[in-house]
């Protein structure tokens, strides 16, 4: 499943300036990593294949956002949930 670039605010995206926030569920130690779809109030369901230890699972989505959105890996931020399954990115 792919899934465009947001525009304007809605559910789970926002833009603000020129970077748009997206909320994001990971689910940790898939098979692999991939888009998973959506959660019914928008959040973006993501599966990766690392593991949520020192930061690899985080590595992981970042990794696979900035590829998705055809990005650099450093203009994918995470803004808030660093340690949680749900996080809120910042794609610049």
């Amino acid at each position: 499943m792919l899934i465009a670039r947001p525009s304007g605010c809605r559910g789970a995206t926002s833009a603000i300036n020129k970077a748009v926030e997206i909320r994001v569920k990971v689910i940790p130690k898939s098979a692999k990593t991939e888009l998973a779809g959506q959660l019914p109030d928008g959040t973006w369901k993501i599966k990766v294949a690392a593991a949520p230890e020192k930061g690899k699972a985080n590595r992981a989505l970042r990794e696979f956002l900035a590829k998705h959105f055809g990005l650099g890996v450093s203009r994918v931020q995470i803004v808030s949930g660093e340690t949680s399954p749900i996080k809120r990115i910042r794609i610049l």
